[in-house]
């Protein structure tokens, strides 16, 4: 039944659209428009999720059934360790709600806790690091704003 993935596509496309119109509410930058500013990366997202929805639509998998097994269970769980990640960034901070996702979405994958949240917290600390130094780009410190150099 090809169904499945045509019904996938349709909520795919609707998401992509919502994304997409959540770029156009960025305020715009200080110095100005410019070519490639904080809604760029986020466009470009909404773009690739609308088109890849499409193709699922026009040509859905013959043989998609949908895993209400285990991987359908964690495929629930990383969905909803997604929003609670999109929900706490901003009080919690990047660092630490990336190590807490990060963190659970290897541990969810089979890695030891331990191992699974050093990941999380070194992948937070190096994105964040790139992002703030290499990029210029601010990202939300919450709890760690005391870290905050002025």
């Amino acid at each position: 039944m090809t169904y499945n993935d045509r019904i996938f596509g349709v909520l795919m496309i609707v998401l992509a659209v919502a994304y997409g119109w959540g770029t156009t509410q960025f305020p715009e930058p200080f110095g100005g428009t410019e070519a490639v500013g904080p809604d760029t990366f986020p466009r470009l997202l909404a773009v690739v999720l609308a088109l890849s929805s499409l193709y699922m639509i026009v040509r859905p998998d013959p043989d998609n059934a949908w895993p209400w097994s285990r991987t359908g269970i964690e495929l629930i769980v990383a969905v909803v360790v997604l929003i609670l990640y999109a929900a706490l960034l901003q009080p919690l901070g990047f660092i630490i709600s990336t190590t807490l996702a990060v963190g659970t979405l290897c541990w969810r994958m089979g890695s030891a806790p331990v191992r699974a949240y050093v990941t999380g917290a070194i992948s937070g600390v190096v994105v964040f690091l790139l992002f703030n130094f290499a990029l210029d780009l601010a990202l939300p410190l919450g709890l760690l704003s005391f870290l905050e150099v002025s």
